[in-house]
């Protein structure tokens, strides 16, 4: 039998029930860990690290049948951690356990872990892709997940900001997606990306339920989407990229015009995103964003979500530039154009990506107003 430690994002109930696949919380009894901190608050999941002197509140779990050890051993090693022995203080006395730990991990301990804190912040997300994760045990080698991360964890932010705030239903219909009877959902492809095959029966107009359908979806993350505009020269700024949708599709021109737009990252808002990506790809610091829409952008097959906004920004030189970052393979040239120019790419087809075209009828309607206050 191992005496397995549990603490910060791993002993809140909610998570530990999807990572071990049953409700252990009645099985738990109180320990403290000696000499180690909850590395920071600020992230998903901050991992157990060493730590002279400090001291962690904790629960035990003890594992009789060894499948608890083995679902926390692939949990922790997807997120870079491992099960070291430590001795823990208990009610009984001292004893010897496993923790979960990150040895030298680079974010430094901070204040004191706020379990209600980083639930409020985190816990929806973590429970998201965890889930995500755990659909991987006994069929995927754990460390291969841990380069998939941080995508894993942008699609956890879709979900648990899709179950926040639907839209309002005041036209259409407010059938809760609770009444859809999944028959079952597997993945088809898993790796950067992910493409589900789901068996289902969703509600109908008419009552009841439909028959089983077959139904593919791209599982996607939500992106922030914007268009730098200089309100005194009349300018905006668009980016210039290959793309494998037309590539895909066979055009003969996949290089496409569009706006700034980058995926939303775990941490931070579709504004910060968008402020990110302009800095990114254009070198562009933002004065202020206008929301312009947030929207699905191919709801018949891809869970992706679109925040599109204005950014305000100072567009002094027109002309083309280049922009992106290397590690990440970004091959960008930007164009800075007159607003008339822009709008007759649209007439021409040249600009042929549908956000950037709501953007832009967007700004001819808000164009006078922004010009007005400069």
């Amino acid at each position: 039998m191992r005496a397995l430690v549990l603490t910060g994002p791993l002993a809140w109930p909610p998570l530990m029930r999807v990572v071990l696949g049953r409700d252990a919380a009645d099985d738990c009894s109180a320990a403290t860990v000696p000499d180690a901190a909850i590395a920071a608050d600020d992230l998903c999941f901050p991992p157990l690290v060493p730590v002279a002197g400090a001291r962690t509140d904790a629960l035990l779990l003890e594992d009789d049948t060894g499948n608890a050890f083995e679902r926390l051993s692939f949990f922790a090693s997807a997120l870079g951690q491992s099960p070291v022995p430590r001795h823990v203080e208990t009610a009984a006395g001292r004893m010897a356990a496993l923790a979960f730990m990150a040895e030298g991990a680079a974010h430094p301990p901070q204040s004191g872990w706020q379990a209600k804190g980083w639930a409020a912040r985190w816990g929806a997300i973590a429970c998201a892709a965890a889930t995500e994760i755990m659909e991987h045990f006994d069929k995927t080698d754990p460390y291969a997940l841990t380069a998939r991360m941080p995508m894993i964890l942008s699609r956890a932010v879709a979900r648990a900001k899709a179950a926040a705030a639907p839209a309002p239903a005041q036209v259409r219909s407010d059938m809760d997606g609770a009444q859809v009877e999944t028959k079952s959902c597997r993945a088809s492809h898993d790796g950067f990306y992910l493409t589900r095959v789901c068996k289902l029966r969703h509600p109908t107009f008419a009552g009841g339920l439909s028959p089983v359908l077959t139904r593919e979806v791209f599982v996607a993350t939500d992106a922030a989407l914007v268009l730098p505009y200089d309100p005194v020269r009349d300018r905006l700024l668009l980016v210039e990229q290959f793309r494998m949708g037309p590539y895909g599709r066979g055009d003969p021109r996949p290089f496409v015009l569009e706006p700034v737009a980058g995926h939303v990252d775990a941490g931070e808002t579709p504004e910060d995103a968008a402020r990110r990506e302009a800095q990114e790809e254009a070198g562009l610091t933002l004065r202020a964003l206008e929301h312009i829409s947030s929207h699905y952008c191919s709801p018949g097959c891809s869970t992706e979500f679109f925040h599109c906004y204005l950014g305000l920004a100072d567009l002094a030189q027109a002309g083309q530039g280049r922009g992106g970052l290397a590690d990440e393979n970004e091959d960008i040239r930007t164009h800075v154009l007159d607003f008339d120019q822009a709008m007759a790419l649209i007439g021409t087809g040249e600009i042929n990506i549908g956000p950037l075209v709501l953007m832009l009828l967007w700004l001819q309607r808000e164009r006078a107003r922004l010009r007005a206050a400069g």
